[in-house]
């Protein structure tokens, strides 16, 4: 569950990114958030997993207030959030396997656990004859389908992608838009912020507009 609730973002120097937004994404729901460059969807995507604080109102990720969040207390939160990046932010230096078991390493997971789950990810993505490769032996699309693998491997409520098609090709997009949709399919809450309208629309799900930090459309609050 995500919620924001007349949230705005003001950075140093007084530039405004986000200006009174109010929305509630429900749990097991999937929703696009599009808008201009610029328009303020990094910036959102930054307070979900508290890499930005709001300047004003209250952010709420999977029944946490963000607001009462220690620094501390940050790890914890981002576990319960899976995060793509356009540009995947691999390892090259590791294989597709460390690659995905990195976030359960860092949790302390035991390597029996780390096993199970990195190899489950995997499959889940198509990749499982490709563990030992390293990123540099795959394609474009491979690539993005470890990063949804390494965001999924312990198992969190909400997925966030951040433009996870930009440097893909139309058929390539579909396919990895369809894995979210799986993911979405078994309760996951996910979030994809995207410039391909064209994409959004055979997807049929929810559009969150931003236009210069405001959300024009969307919002349910």
């Amino acid at each position: 569950m995500i919620r924001f609730d007349d949230v705005s973002k003001r950075y140093p120097g007084g530039n405004d990114a986000l200006s009174r937004v109010n929305f509630e994404l429900a749990g097991g729901e999937m929703a696009f958030l599009t808008g201009h460059s610029g328009a303020g969807k990094s910036t959102l995507m930054k307070l979900i997993i508290v890499m930005e604080r709001a300047s004003r109102g209250q952010v709420f990720v999977n029944g946490v207030n963000l607001n009462r969040v220690s620094r501390g207390q940050i790890p914890l939160v981002r576990r319960g959030v899976g995060v793509v990046f356009q540009n995947h932010q691999l390892l090259f230096d590791r294989n597709v396997y460390d690659n995905v078991a990195l976030p359960l390493t860092i949790a302390g997971y035991s390597p029996r656990d780390v096993g199970r789950r990195v190899r489950a990810a995997l499959s889940k993505v198509g990749l499982g004859d490709k563990e030992k490769k390293l990123p540099v032996q795959l394609s474009g699309g491979e690539q993005q389908r470890v990063g949804i693998a390494r965001a999924v491997v312990n198992k969190p409520p909400v997925l966030l992608a951040d433009e996870p098609t930009g440097n893909l090709d139309p058929a390539l997009s579909l396919e990895v838009m369809n894995l979210f949709s799986q993911f979405n399919q078994v309760g996951v809450t996910v979030l994809i912020a995207t410039h391909d309208l064209e994409l959004v629309k055979t997807m049929g799900c929810r559009e969150l507009i931003l236009r210069d930090g405001s959300l024009v459309a969307g919002g349910d609050l």
